[in-house]
């Protein structure tokens, strides 16, 4: 099995290299990771410049390929020509902090699997629900965990899947019980933050995302707060399909 590893965190993040370590005897193992932290970067390509590659050091494989743009860059350029083959799994991860609810709208972590999909490959991303790395290496493991799971359930020649998994930070990750979720949904984000820079011009800094609004049962938010592992199927379709019949009306007339 061939596998390429991603993420939005960058190259050096603790969770990428927590991730290919975990996997390791899974099958060969490829990184392609944005070369600075991409977090929030949601599936943005870079057209406006051309992208460099370099090798950098990387722990259980030959190297991590370093890509100077965009978690999608990465899983983009890698299945379009630089890999030079079709992985069977795309990973992404471990992400350093949740992306639960709206999060996954902007999620560099989940866009760079949801590339691999988009392509036709399996993907799954995963990330921990509390920034800081806490219990990184339990997460992994049950990464490694998860993944074996999905592959004894989900053969990789049939239909290509998109899982969004969320992991308490806890020494016994692996051991928590998994539940199959939907997405939750947060409030609006916090007021914007405004600064002066020492030139005396005004800055400003995205606020912190809001609380969870919608987190009853069944949703990724409860899951994790109630001690288990969040499992989110994703899929692209975007489209109102219970409103398209009362548009078609409106727009007729």
């Amino acid at each position: 099995m061939r596998i390429l590893i991603a993420n939005d965190d960058g190259y050096l993040a603790p969770g990428i290299a927590a991730l290919v370590r975990a996997c390791q005897g899974l099958g060969e193992i490829t990184v392609f990771a944005p070369e600075q932290n991409a977090s929030g970067t949601s599936n943005a390509l870079t057209l406006g410049r051309p992208l460099n590659i370099f090798q950098a050091r990387g722990e259980g494989v030959q190297g991590f390929n370093v890509v100077n743009g965009t978690p999608s860059d990465c899983v983009h350029v890698a299945l379009t020509g630089v890999l030079g083959h079709r992985p069977d799994l795309v990973l992404s991860g471990i992400n350093n902090g949740a992306n639960m609810g709206d999060d996954t709208l902007y999620s560099g972590t989940v866009a760079a699997a949801m590339e691999g999909y988009l392509f036709g490959v399996p993907a799954i991303a995963f990330s921990q629900a509390v920034k800081g790395w806490g219990e990184i290496e339990a997460a992994a493991a049950t990464a490694r965990s998860i993944v074996e799971q999905v592959l004894a359930a989900h053969p990789l020649d049939g239909t290509p899947f998109l899982l969004n998994v969320n992991i308490p930070n806890r020494a016994d990750a692996a051991t928590l019980p998994r539940r199959v979720t939907r997405l939750g949904r947060r409030h609006a984000s916090e007021p914007v933050i405004q600064q002066t820079n020492p030139r005396g011009e005004t800055i400003y800094w995205i606020g912190p995302a809001g609380d969870a609004r919608e987190a009853g049962e069944g949703t990724d938010f409860h899951a994790v707060a109630s001690g288990c592992v969040s499992i989110t199927p994703l899929q692209v379709d975007l489209t109102d399909h219970a409103g398209r019949p009362g548009w078609a009306e409106r727009l007729a007339r």
